[in-house]
């Protein structure tokens, strides 16, 4: 039974669709990426919380968007920040690296030492 994930940002172009890329093939988990504003490549929906069993956002203003738009469909789901700024373009290596440091570790499958 694979884990739903979901990344988001503001505009889901550079940041979440990126980390939707680097762990696509992730076993174990199916993956999403969505956005927080209106103009959003895909904006972020109800049904996609309701999918999702752990949600990733990028800024803590993210989590702060989401607490208030969405908070009737949260329902007590994991919500991490990763503290990753609107610097990088789209699978920038930089980000890539970032997100594999700070997202590898909570999710299910290989640990970081099997990928070597």
């Amino acid at each position: 039974m694979s884990k739903n994930v979901l990344f988001l940002c503001s505009q889901n172009r550079l940041r979440s669709p990126t980390a939707e890329q680097v762990f696509s093939d992730w076993p174990g988990i199916e993956v999403q990426s969505a956005g927080l504003n209106a103009e959003a490549e895909v904006p972020l929906s109800p049904e996609l919380l309701h999918w999702a069993e752990l949600i990733f956002v990028m800024e803590k203003s993210h989590r702060n968007k989401l607490a208030k738009k969405f908070r009737a469909h949260l329902n007590g789901k994991r919500v991490v920040c990763l503290d990753i700024p609107d610097e990088y373009d789209y699978m920038d290596p930089v980000l890539v690296q970032l997100l594999r440091q700070k997202v590898t570790h909570l999710l299910p499958g290989p640990r970081r030492s099997e990928l070597v």
